[in-house]
C-alpha cells in the first residue's frame, strides 16, 4: 500500500492535468490551473485550521473527518490519542498504588521540590511531623520543621548521614531524618520514630554512669587497704605477697576502667558545647611526649615530635589532652621495644591535623571499622596484659565529635599504624606566643590517661 502523501501527490497531479485540459479547451489554461491551485490550497488551509482548533481544545468533539491525506492524519492522531489515554490510565493506577503503599509506611515520607516546598506526604508525616493536608502543601518544610540541626542538614547538601531531632508535634518523640535525592534535584524526606531506641540508649548510659559511680567508692577503699598492706609487706606472711600484688594490679585496672567509663558517660550525656579556648597544642604535645618517653621506660622507643609551633587549636584543652594522650600512649603500649613513634602536628588548606604513626605489628583491615567501639580489642590477652581498658579510642572518637573533627585510621600488618585526627579549618588559630618548656608543661598538667 502506497503512503498517503504519494497518493495525494498523484491526486494533485491528476486534478492539475484535468484542469489544464479544460482550460486548454476553453482557451484559458493558466486561469483554470490557478483556480485549481487556489482551491487545493484552500482545502489544505481549512483542514489545518480544524486541526489547530482541535489541538487548542476549542472543539470538544472527536477529531475532524476528512478525505485524502488529511483523513490519514486525523486517523493517526485518533490512534495516538487512544494510546495516550491508555497510558495515562495506567500511570494513574501506578500512582494510586504508590500513594497507597507510601501512605501505609510507618515512616514519615515527604516529597520536596527543588526549593524545599512540600509536594506530597503520607499519613505518618501527619503524626510524626505534624503536617496537615492540603493546608501545608506548597509550604517550605523549614517553616514547619524548625529544628536548627535539621535546617542546617537540609541546606548543607550532604545527605550521606542522618540527623536526629525531636518531633515538632511531640517533644518526647525522637526522630531520625534522612534526605534522599532523586530525579532532577528533587528530594525525599524520610523520618523514622526512634524514641524506643533513644530511651534504651539513655537507659544504658544511665546504667553505666550509675554503676561506675557506685563502684568508685568501694574500689577506692579496697585500693587504699591494699596499698597499706603492700607498704607493710614485711609483716605479712610471704605466701600473701604475690596475691597482694595481683589484687593491687586488678583494683588499679578496675579504677582505670571506672574513670574511663565516667569520662565516656560525661562526653555522651553532656550535650552542651564545651568551653572553647585557644589551646597551645605544640606545648601540650611536648608534655604528652615527655610522659610517653617515661612510659616507654626500658623498652626504649624512639619517639619523635614534629609540631608547628604557631598552630594552635580552638577547643577544650582537657578533652583534647585526653584524646591526644590516648593515641600516643596507645602507640607506646602496642609498639615493640626499640620501635619508632612519630607524632606530627601540622596544618593545611583542609584544617589542622595530628598524625600518630608507629612501627608496631599493625591491625588487620577487618578490625578497623570497630576499633572505636567500647571494649573492642584486636588482641584481648595482650590488651589486658598491657593494662588497657579498651575505652581509649572510644574516648578519642567522642572528643573529636565534640570538636567537629574526625579520626582516620590506616594500618597494615607488619608495617605499623597511623591514627590521624582531622580538625576543621574553623578550629585553627595562629599564635606567636612564648612557648613553655616541656618540664614546665609537664608540671602544670601531668595527666594520667590509659591506653
Amino acid at each position: 500500500m502506497q503512503p498517503s502523501w504519494v497518493r495525494e501527490l498523484w491526486y494533485a497531479a491528476a486534478v492539475a492535468a484535468v484542469l489544464l485540459l479544460i482550460g486548454w479547451i476553453g482557451g484559458h489554461p493558466a486561469l483554470f490551473v490557478l483556480l485549481g491551485v487556489a482551491a487545493y490550497l484552500g482545502w489544505h488551509l481549512f483542514n489545518l485550521a480544524r486541526l489547530q482548533r482541535w489541538l487548542q481544545g476549542r472543539e470538544k468533539a472527536q477529531l475532524p473527518v476528512a478525505p485524502g491525506v488529511w483523513g490519514d492524519v486525523f486517523d493517526e492522531l485518533h490512534r495516538m490519542q487512544a494510546r495516550n489515554r491508555k497510558r495515562k490510565q495506567k500511570l494513574a493506577r501506578i500512582l494510586i498504588r504508590f500513594q497507597e503503599a507510601a501512605s501505609a509506611l510507618p515512616d514519615a515520607t515527604v516529597v520536596l521540590s527543588t526549593t524545599g516546598e512540600i509536594e506530597w506526604f503520607n499519613d505518618a508525616a501527619q503524626h510524626l511531623l505534624g503536617l496537615r493536608w492540603p493546608d501545608d502543601a506548597g509550604r517550605r518544610i523549614v517553616n514547619l520543621v524548625r529544628h536548627p540541626e535539621f535546617i542546617n542538614y537540609l541546606g548543607a547538601g550532604d545527605y550521606s548521614k542522618t540527623v536526629e531531632l525531636p518531633s515538632p508535634c511531640a517533644a518526647d518523640v525522637r526522630l531520625t531524618a534522612l534526605i534522599v535525592p532523586y530525579g532532577e534535584q528533587n528530594r525525599l524526606l524520610v523520618a523514622r520514630d526512634v524514641t524506643r531506641l533513644h530511651r534504651l540508649e539513655q537507659m544504658r548510659r544511665d546504667f553505666v554512669a550509675n554503676v561506675s559511680h557506685e563502684l568508685r567508692t568501694p574500689l577506692t577503699v579496697v585500693n587504699g587497704f591494699l596499698e597499706s598492706l603492700n607498704e607493710d609487706a614485711s609483716e605479712c606472711p610471704p605466701q600473701w605477697t604475690r596475691s597482694l600484688q595481683l589484687m593491687k594490679q586488678q583494683t588499679t585496672r578496675m579504677k582505670n576502667i571506672v574513670n574511663d567509663l565516667l569520662m565516656l558517660s560525661r562526653l555522651e550525656t553532656d550535650q552542651r558545647a564545651s568551653a572553647q579556648n585557644d589551646v597551645a597544642v605544640p606545648d601540650l604535645l611536648e608534655a604528652i611526649v615527655t610522659e610517653a618517653r617515661a612510659l616507654s621506660g626500658e623498652r626504649a622507643h624512639s619517639i619523635h615530635l614534629d609540631a608547628d609551633p604557631t598552630l594552635w587549636l580552638r577547643g577544650n584543652e582537657d578533652e583534647l589532652r585526653s584524646a591526644f594522650s590516648n593515641l600516643i600512649f596507645n602507640a607506646v603500649q602496642y609498639t615493640p621495644a626499640r620501635g619508632e613513634i612519630h607524632v606530627r602536628w601540622y596544618g593545611d588548606a583542609q584544617g589542622a591535623h595530628l598524625a600518630v604513626r608507629d612501627t608496631g605489628e599493625g591491625i588487620a583491615a577487618h578490625h578497623l571499622p570497630r576499633l572505636t567501639e567500647r571494649f573492642y580489642r584486636v588482641d584481648t590477652g595482650r590488651s589486658r596484659q598491657s593494662g588497657g581498658t579498651g575505652l581509649g579510642l572510644a574516648i578519642v572518637k567522642h572528643v573529636l565529635n565534640r570538636h567537629g573533627a574526625q579520626l582516620r585510621i590506616h594500618s597494615e600488618l607488619g608495617k605499623g599504624s597511623t591514627f590521624t585526627c582531622d580538625f576543621p579549618v574553623s578550629s585553627k588559630t595562629q599564635r606567636q606566643g612564648e612557648a613553655r618548656s616541656a618540664e614546665r608543661v609537664y608540671r602544670d598538667i601531668n595527666p594520667v590517661f590509659r591506653a
